[in-house]
């Protein structure tokens, strides 16, 4: 009975999509992109999905597992561009610690680390980060023994800039400051 109500809801969208017209032809839409398919754009266009390129990614993200913490904060910085730190944990003494600079580049973020030749383009679903699985070998310096940021992700759990200034790491001390 759910699955009937679920897919007569979408019913909508999947007609919108079998229109005739191409991917991104609606020049009224503010999410005009050649690149979504027909259902994704009419998806787009009534709100059934959030547009990740409009919803600023600043915040804290945090998920809390057997092996300890993984914390993720969005700032912005005096120049009013973004500045990030992170840290994850993989049981005792196993852990990945970075931060530096990012830039969002639609439904990705571009995180530069500093101190490092570390450059990931992570997923960004406007509620979630996803480090890729696979990363540069350069990425392992932020990291100890066998930790690793691929395939780590961090739900966002506050949109607040403040709450994210004010997120501590594993050792008392400010994540992103």
């Amino acid at each position: 009975m759910t699955r009937s109500i679920v897919l007569l809801s979408l019913l909508p969208l999947i007609l919108a999509s079998c229109d005739g017209r191409e991917a991104g032809s609606n020049p009224d839409s503010a999410t005009n992109n050649a690149s979504l398919s027909g259902l994704e754009q009419a998806a787009l266009d009534s709100g059934v999905i959030a547009n990740v390129s409009e919803i600023s990614p600043t915040g804290l993200y945090r998920k809390r597992h057997e092996a300890g913490r993984d914390s993720l904060c969005i700032v912005t910085n005096k120049d009013k561009k973004l500045d990030f730190a992170l840290e994850a944990s993989f049981g005792e003494g196993i852990n990945c610690r970075g931060h530096g600079t990012l830039r969002a580049a639609g439904d990705r973020l571009i995180m530069n680390f500093a101190r490092s030749a570390c450059i990931v383009v992570a997923g960004y679903e406007g509620d979630r980060v996803t480090m890729p699985g696979a990363l540069d070998v350069e990425c392992e310096s932020l990291c100890s023994q066998r930790g690793s940021l691929e395939g780590v992700i961090f739900p966002r759990v506050s949109r607040d800039e403040n709450v994210a200034r004010a997120a501590r790491g594993r050792k008392g001390d400010r994540l992103c400051s």
